[in-house]
């Protein structure tokens, strides 16, 4: 009870101290003021950024590796990545049911094509061809609306798609498009899902201004545009023109002779519709994902038959390395900001010590009057030191309200995700109690030793 009394007494006195020049403490506060909102300011910037990266991920999905052709080399002029035909369905099968640490894979294709819808038109960013593993690998099995479609669409090559949110608000005007039909390339296209928002990607593209359909769709009745140049053995046995839902009629009557073994062997045909644009693959686990890799490319040069030390025919891509990347790149810049905001601190813990001391030699005086009456040189010291973690606390609290202010300020006028921080707010208290600790004790001390006949004496 007498150590209450005491440090209530020891906290009025140093009250009474700061508002006998409030101007002056207020000014000398103000550095802490400043250091402090600029901590809680970045912290909860930082958190917010930080949660819009794990967004990003998220719409990337888990673990995920994308596969796709090298660029091509014609004439002594790169092709690009389209330039060459080296990725199958049968490679995806295969990733698949081969590599141990592959969770699910995706085949997918390509295709850029205008969309109707009545009197309205559309072009969106792209028509994807795909499975329905496709969805849980970008992490967008939870649909907004409707039904995914199926392995059996895929297999039959059903004309049913998935709609973004962006193509509903555009083409449709916001209605619900399930059920509905939509022209592609003159094909009837029945919408049977909406795909969940996901936003602008790392790269600034829509991901709501997508078309998801079944690849052997895309490929068989919309593109089909690339060609393999395999020899295809069955390709000679058969009187068809295409093997997917009959979508050209067989040949009642053969008007060729059938090719021979050798005639294949020395002129090999061009098969039609036998590539991919990627395979989008999905490990079992973050760990397993250089894992992953290394199957997957041993698995395609053996597929591809590929001699010792040629370079690849295909690319991958670790999707979850981009992904760190950025994270620790927002983890730095938010250490440089804080590191920033700490010079700030004790910048106004260097105000704060130079304040104390031109008091502690303004109230010489007083501080000697006290001793001659009683009080020993721990009264004294404390009362200082009270002095400068009362300043320094004041300072903090206005400092975090100035720094929830300013998130609150940024996130209306820039649109920018701020999220409160507590442990920020935490720490603010703790280090603005240890500024004024630290850089208090020596005006404190200084207070504490002068000589009292000699301060009674000072003018």
């Amino acid at each position: 009870m007498a150590i209450l009394r005491s440090s209530y007494r020891v906290f009025r006195t140093a009250l009474r101290g700061l508002r006998r020049h409030m101007m002056r403490s207020v000014l000398s506060g103000l550095g802490i003021v400043i250091g402090v909102a600029v901590v809680i300011a970045m912290m909860e910037i930082g958190q917010g950024s930080s949660y819009m990266i794990r967004e990003t991920i998220a719409s990337i999905g888990a673990n995920v590796v994308q596969i796709d052709p090298s660029d091509a080399v014609k004439a002594g002029a790169s092709t690009g990545s389209g330039g060459k035909v080296t990725l199958t369905p049968a490679d995806a099968e295969a990733i698949l049911r081969e590599c141990g640490a592959v969770r699910r894979a995706a085949p997918s294709v390509d295709c850029h094509a205008q969309i109707v819808y009545g009197r309205r038109n559309w072009l969106p960013m792209n028509i994807l061809g795909t499975t329905p593993d496709f969805l849980a690998i970008r992490n967008w099995a939870n649909l907004a609306e409707g039904e995914p479609f199926t392995n059996s669409d895929v297999e039959r090559g059903a004309k049913v798609c998935l709609v973004g949110q962006t193509i509903v608000r555009e083409l449709f005007g916001g209605e619900s498009p399930v059920g509905k039909q939509i022209r592609i390339m003159n094909v009837e296209m029945k919408v049977v899902g909406v795909l969940s928002v996901k936003g602008a990607n790392m790269m600034g593209r829509d991901q709501d201004d997508y078309v998801i359909a079944p690849w052997t769709t895309v490929k068989y009745r919309l593109s089909g545009l690339r060609q393999a140049t395999t020899p295809s053995a069955d390709s000679s046995s058969s009187g068809q023109v295409n093997t997917v839902s009959q979508l050209y009629p067989s040949q009642q009557v053969q008007l060729y002779p059938e090719e021979s073994a050798l005639q294949a062997a020395d002129a090999p045909q061009m098969r039609r519709f036998a590539d991919l644009d990627d395979i989008w693959v999905s490990a079992a686990s973050p760990q397993e994902v250089p894992l992953a890799i290394r199957e997957i490319r041993s698995l395609l040069r053996d597929r591809h038959r590929l001699p010792e030390g040629d370079p690849d025919d295909f690319r991958i891509r670790d999707l979850t390395e981009i992904s760190k990347t950025l994270a620790s790149t927002g983890k730095l810049m938010t250490r440089l900001l804080l590191c920033v905001a700490l010079i700030s601190l004790v910048v106004g813990g260097v105000g704060i010590m130079n304040i104390m001391l031109a008091s502690v030699t303004e109230r010489t005086r007083e501080i000697g009057l006290r001793m001659a009456v009683g009080a020993r040189a721990k009264d004294i010291r404390r009362q200082f030191l009270a002095e400068a973690v009362i300043l320094c606390l004041f300072g903090g609290i206005a400092g975090i309200l100035l720094g929830h202010g300013v998130s609150l300020a940024v996130a209306a006028l820039l649109h920018w995700r701020v999220i409160p921080f507590l442990p920020a707010i935490v720490a603010a208290f703790a280090v603005s109690a240890s500024v004024g600790i630290v850089f208090g004790f020596y005006p404190a001390w200084r207070a504490s030793r002068l000589d009292p006949i000699e301060a009674l004496r000072y003018d």
